[in-house]
């Protein structure tokens, strides 16, 4: 058995969702794993939005003023800036502009009626539970579902759809499919548990 655990921004995002699918299935026996579907669903879109915006430099991903820096570093040869990925909502404003789809027949998502209050929503109950503070927390079941299916959108029209994200690894975008699918499923079954 390795000593290390070796991953990365792939690995990572196929991993997250598979992580979302695992607790989906246990939120129907106990609500309380809603909290890792929709951290493990958030680190899934963010992996994909940063899959789409690396463009072989990640200056993209990082933080404006630290992606700056860097350009300056490299031109005059100073020391790199420590690299600080952007805010989860600021990514999510990328993949909606022209700069993510650089590739000829690449294109932005175009958010529907309901994806950019899902995205905010998705963002505020993540960071609530990441950063719990001492608290007594009621949180309405019934739109989450809809929420993790909004958001999900974005994260398979980035891996499959926008032709931003290029899979070298075969086996890995097998797996993400079958755990989107599977996850799909089960919040669409979910929905309609808790709206009758």
């Amino acid at each position: 058995m390795s000593k290390y655990l070796r991953t990365n921004l792939w690995i990572d995002a196929v991993t997250s969702l598979e992580a979302a699918q695992d607790f989906c299935v246990r939120v129907t026996v106990d609500e309380l794993h809603w909290k890792w579907v929709l951290i493990a669903v958030h680190s899934t879109v963010q992996d994909f939005m940063a899959l789409a915006l690396e463009h072989g430099n990640a200056l993209l991903v990082m933080k404006d003023r630290v992606a700056a820096k860097w350009l300056e570093a490299h031109a005059t040869g100073a020391q790199y800036p420590d690299e600080q990925m952007d805010f989860f909502l600021s990514l999510y404003d990328k993949v909606k502009t022209d700069v993510v789809a650089c590739y000829v027949e690449s294109k932005k998502f175009v958010p529907g009626a309901s994806h950019d209050s899902s995205m905010k929503k998705l963002n505020e109950l993540r960071n609530g539970f990441v950063h719990f503070m001492p608290k007594l927390w009621d949180i309405d079941l019934s739109g989450l579902p809809a929420i993790c299916l909004d958001c999900l959108d974005l994260a398979s029209f980035l891996a499959w759809e926008s032709g931003t994200i290029f899979w070298r690894d075969e086996e890995l975008s097998r797996r993400a499919q079958t755990a989107l699918t599977a996850l799909r499923t089960e919040l669409t079954a979910i929905a309609r548990i808790y709206n009758p």
